[in-house]
Order: structure tokens, then sequence, then C-alpha cells
């Protein structure tokens, strides 16, 4: 625990608008933060704005090598990591029926969404099951839960996180250690925008057919919630949606 008895929180993904929305609100709660994301510009201008009490770690978490040493490459000031936020994602070259896409698009669909989130999860795990505390919040999607035509690889992404995140929680039921999935309905994140590669008409056009979405904020509350719990609580699943979706 860091001296004001917070402790350290790890968020893939720290630069993207859900990342960004969790890390504030980690920050804000006086908890230490090591922030990975690929994007290296977007990372140091959110160490920045977040303070001293930050680390950014330039890594791809599809880079099995990379991953791998991530507990050595954590500062010694910034361990032990007692929450874990898997929030690195995205859809690029989605929203298109299955045999139409890029079998490429596909296949880097699931290894950011599903096999580097595991990567990440495998490489921070250990530690806390050493300590016997923790918490791990995977960032899993209402496309885990509910058929999505056109959507098949980021569905099959997130509903393996799903089943994922039950088989560790009851791995880990007689230990310390808590494991949260939050499933979120669509929110204003730069995931649309990477999906179309940049093609903004695609995105207001994507946002404009269901009328309302969630912001990020509202999903940094909702992760703020479930580690707020008292230690024998766990928030085991959160489905967080727009009132206008079921």
């Amino acid at each position: 625990m860091s001296p004001n008895g917070k402790g350290t929180a790890l968020i893939t993904g720290a630069a993207g608008g859900m990342g960004t929305a969790i890390a504030k609100a980690l920050a804000d709660a006086g908890h230490p933060l090591v922030l990975l994301d690929r994007d290296e510009e977007k990372l140091a201008a959110l160490s920045r704005m977040l303070g001293s009490k930050t680390v950014p770690l330039v890594i791809d978490i599809t880079n099995g090598k990379s991953v791998a040493s991530l507990p050595e490459q954590i500062p010694r000031e910034f361990r032990p990591i007692d929450i874990l936020i898997n929030n690195a994602g995205h859809d690029i070259g989605g929203r298109k029926r299955f045999d139409l896409g890029s079998a490429d698009d596909w296949a880097a669909i699931v290894d950011t969404n599903l096999i580097g989130l595991m990567r990440v999860t495998r490489a921070i795990l250990p530690d806390m099951v050493k300590r016997n505390t923790g918490d791990v919040v995977n960032m899993g999607s209402i496309a885990a839960l509910r058929i999505v035509p056109d959507m098949a690889p980021y569905n099959a992404s997130k509903a393996g996180v799903h089943m994922l995140s039950d088989v560790i929680r009851s791995e880990l039921a007689e230990t310390g250690i808590r494991v949260t999935e939050i499933m979120p309905g669509l929110t204003r994140t730069g995931i649309i925008l990477a999906r179309y590669r940049g093609n903004r008409e695609l995105e207001r056009e994507y946002f404009d057919q269901f009328k309302m979405a969630l912001d990020p904020d509202d999903v940094a509350r909702s992760v703020m919630f479930a580690l707020s719990q008292p230690r024998h609580v766990q928030i085991a699943e959160m489905v967080v949606l727009p009132v206008n979706r079921w």
C-alpha cells in the first residue's frame, strides 16, 4: 500500500476514453497508477496531467515477451499492484458480416481483447495470489451477452472475457482476491472512430442510430463502486446500459 493506504492500480488501454476516465477516478481517490498503452504520445500526456503518482509504460499487450516482463518493468515504488484494470480493447475493421471482413482484422481483435487481457492477468495475478489480496477488473461488454450481427469477432472476444472472468473467479474463491466484470453498453469513446479507421462520418452515423450512449465517466463510476465495497463483498458482474437499451 502507498503511504496514504491506497493500493497501486495498473490500467491497460489507459490513454483511451474509458481508460482515461477510470485513471482520473482512481487518481482522484488517491491511488498511485501504472498506465499502460501503446500510444506513447497520448500516454505521456495523460501521465503529465495526472501528476507524479503515475508511471507510463508503453506496452502493446499483444506482445507476449513485453507483457511477460511487465512485473520487472514496474518501478519498485509502484509495487505491488493491488488493482488490475484490464481495459485495452478495439474493434478495428469491425461491423462487417463475418465472411466479408478481413481474417487479419478478426484475429487482431481477439488478440487484443482476449489474449492480451489473458497475458496481462497472468503476469500480474501470481503476486496477488502470493499476497492473498487484490482486485481484477475486466472491462467486458454487453456484447458478451447479446447477439449482435456483423460483430462476430468482437462478440466472441468479449464472450471469452466473460467466461475467463467466471472461471478465474471460481478458481480464486478461497482467496482474498476479487474478480469483477464490467459490461457496458454503447459508450462514447474512440473505439467507433478507430473501428472505421478515422472516418468521422461513419462514426457519427453509428452513434446517431442509437440516439443515446454512456459517457466514459459513467463506466468509471461503476468501476469505483465495485472497488469501494468491503473486502468480503464482490461485485462479480455489472451490466451498465443507456436507459433506452435492454
